[in-house]
């Protein structure tokens, strides 16, 4: 039997353990003279986005050769991508790459891409924009709120759709009711409830609690997230395959670290990133596939809205368009270089 006296050691030593593998994680690298680039991701290492990373990582720890110390931290290890780019500010990690969703409350005009006009597009159509001088453009607004270095072009996790949790979703009457979780996006918020869903912003690991709970009945996410969740075993039974958004990460390295950055170094890390991102891209559209499979493997029941129900939905939604670009701050102007580019 342990006494007081030695659980209260153990409780001592037990906290200094933490405190070690906390300051071991924050330190500074062994040699004084090499830059520390610390990389946090939130999802877990089979997601295709800690996979991108992970290969970035390695790639750029070889050509850095020993003038940079490279540390990646997947599964919310360090910090949540909701948490993450203050963490970047302050200085607590080097590298972020967090999804466009979580952007749009630092700079308003990331919530482009999930107004109404976006609603039901394909990956080409999003492509065209993101990768050209709007996305540019935005990701340069990026830079200067939030003292951040964009790297390069964003990388998918691919379309989200809606799923039923013990709720079966054939059709857009189906969507009232619902009380579906979402990752973040005030436009992502205010779509599904002109669609005549609830929205709740959930951490992703917070969900298997609110799931637990019963508190939600729909989700806004992608095949790939769903099936290496399993989620189907949390009451996830059916899927509304409507493209809702086309979602993606966005590479983004402090500025502190960049400007200290020799110039060969810094085109090192911007080459060794632009490589990435078109094979990430085909892993992306690969494992939404398989994923796609696996759902149906295991019982999720489909329903696909013809190209047509696309467009009228689309169509009913642009009602609010106006309004939600008022709302939520974003740049008019910018909203019509983008519609103008826009196919029908």
């Amino acid at each position: 039997m342990v006494g007081y006296g030695s659980i209260g050691a153990a409780m001592r030593w037990g906290l200094l353990a933490i405190a070690i593998v906390i300051a071991a994680t924050f330190a500074a690298p062994t040699r004084a003279d090499v830059p520390l680039l610390r990389i946090s991701t939130e999802n877990s290492a089979d997601h295709v986005q800690t996979q991108a990373v992970a290969r970035f990582a390695e790639v750029l720890a070889q050509r850095a050769a020993g003038r940079l110390e490279v540390r990646h931290y997947h599964s919310a290890e360090l910090f949540r991508d909701r948490d993450v780019i203050k963490a970047l500010q302050l200085g607590k990690v080097e590298m972020a790459v967090p999804g466009t969703w979580q952007l749009d409350r630092y700079v308003p005009d990331f919530g482009i891409f999930l107004l109404p006009m976006f609603y039901g597009r394909n990956a080409d159509t999003n492509y065209l924009l993101r990768d050209g001088p709007i996305g540019r453009e935005i990701a340069g607004r990026l830079e200067q709120a939030l003292d951040v270095k964009v790297v390069g072009r964003w990388i998918d996790l691919g379309f989200a759709h809606l799923y039923g949790v013990r709720r079966r979703i054939t059709g857009y009457d189906d969507l009232k009711g619902l009380t579906v979780r979402v990752a973040g996006g005030e436009a992502n918020l205010q779509r599904l409830r002109a669609l005549g869903a609830e929205a709740r912003v959930v951490a992703w690991p917070d969900l298997p609690a609110a799931l637990a709970r019963g508190t939600i009945t729909g989700i806004l996410s992608t095949h790939e997230t769903i099936a290496s969740a399993h989620l189907w075993a949390d009451g996830v039974g059916w899927v509304f395959e409507d493209h809702q958004y086309f979602p993606q990460y966005v590479p983004m390295l402090s500025a502190k670290l960049w400007h200290g950055l020799p110039a060969d170094l810094q085109q090192v890390i911007v080459a060794t990133w632009e490589e990435q991102v078109t094979p990430a891209r085909a892993l992306a559209a690969e494992a939404q596939e398989d994923a796609r499979t696996t759902l149906k493997a295991n019982g999720i029941g489909f329903t696909t809205p013809s190209p047509a129900a696309l467009v009228a939905a689309r169509q009913r939604l642009m009602a609010q368009q106006e309004s939600l670009i008022e709302a939520l701050g974003i740049d008019a102007v910018l909203v019509r270089q983008v519609a103008d580019q826009l196919p029908p």
